[in-house]
Order: structure tokens, then C-alpha cells, then sequence
């Protein structure tokens, strides 16, 4: 097995403005958020990039999850109380502070993207957006592993301030 631990460096592609002024009371997924609106403000570089995604009701963003702390292997995820590796989670403290979220896209305002469903902290660098397209992305037969008949409540869960 070869190591490839070198670095990866991301540039952030714009910034998350949403009504989430920090960790405590923020929903923990988007699916906990509807109706929660936020926009997403591109930096001019990126503005070409933009071009036909207004065509899609739905985008992933990925973010980095600029306020979580210090990464653990075995975290205490939301919704449970039994200790889980953090790649059977989808806590924030992570070795890479990789968020993904899949947001409804309202519209495209120039270099300003109006979202819904937001789970994402205000102030969220934004590494990347792709289009949902359920074609390509939903899958039949799933498993859900320890979450499995745990997500009663999910819509009113919140961040507990955790994984600052």
C-alpha cells in the first residue's frame, strides 16, 4: 500500500451566507432544515463556472467545515450515544473537515446563489458545487448501518455545540 501523505491544498470557490451564527441550535443535516434560506456568494474568478446550473432544482456543496475542532477517529455522533468511527459518521470533526450538502437551489443571481434547506454555518468556505441529478445519485436498496431506526426526531435535531 503506497502512503500518500503529502498535502492537498483547496481554494475556496465562495463563501455560505445563512441565518447559522454558530454550532449550538444549527440543524444537523439539511433534510432537519427546510425552508431554511442562505445564499451562496461566488468569487468573480469562478463566475464562468455558473453557467447552465440554474437549470437544476437541487446541488451538492462542498464545504469546508471551518469551525470544527480538532479531528477524531471515534466520535459520539448526533442522534446516538455510543462511541462510532467518524467514516460511519457524518460528524464534522474529520481528518479533512469535509462537509457535504445537498441544498435546493431557488436561483442564480449573478455571482449569488439563493439556497434552501441549509444546514451550513455562516461563513462556510465553499470548495465545490455539482448538480443532483437522481439518476446518477440515488440508489435502491440501501443500508444504514447504526443510524438505522434512530432518525425519529431528526427534523427537530440540533448541533450541541460537540464537535467545536
Amino acid at each position: 500500500m503506497t502512503n500518500l501523505n503529502h498535502e492537498i491544498v483547496f481554494r475556496p470557490i465562495g463563501v455560505v451566507r445563512s441565518p447559522h451564527a454558530g454550532t449550538a441550535g444549527t440543524p444537523i443535516q439539511p433534510s432537519a432544515a427546510k425552508g431554511v434560506s442562505a445564499t451562496v456568494e461566488i468569487y468573480p474568478e469562478f463566475a464562468d463556472g455558473l453557467k447552465d446550473l440554474d437549470g437544476f432544482s437541487h446541488i451538492y456543496l462542498l464545504c469546508h467545515f471551518h469551525k470544527a475542532g480538532a479531528f477524531k477517529l471515534q466520535v459520539i455522533p448526533f442522534l446516538d450515544d455510543t462511541p462510532r468511527g467518524v467514516f460511519a459518521t457524518r460528524a464534522p470533526s474529520r481528518p479533512n473537515s469535509v462537509g457535504l450538502s445537498i441544498v435546493r437551489l431557488e436561483r442564480v443571481d449573478g455571482l449569488v446563489l439563493h439556497i434552501r434547506d441549509v444546514d451550513i454555518l455562516d461563513g462556510t468556505p465553499v470548495l465545490d458545487i455539482k448538480p443532483y441529478v437522481p439518476e446518477f445519485d440515488q440508489r435502491d436498496n440501501v443500508r444504514c448501518g447504526w443510524i438505522q431506526g434512530k432518525l425519529q426526531g431528526l427534523d427537530k435535531a440540533r448541533d450541541d455545540g460537540r464537535f467545536q
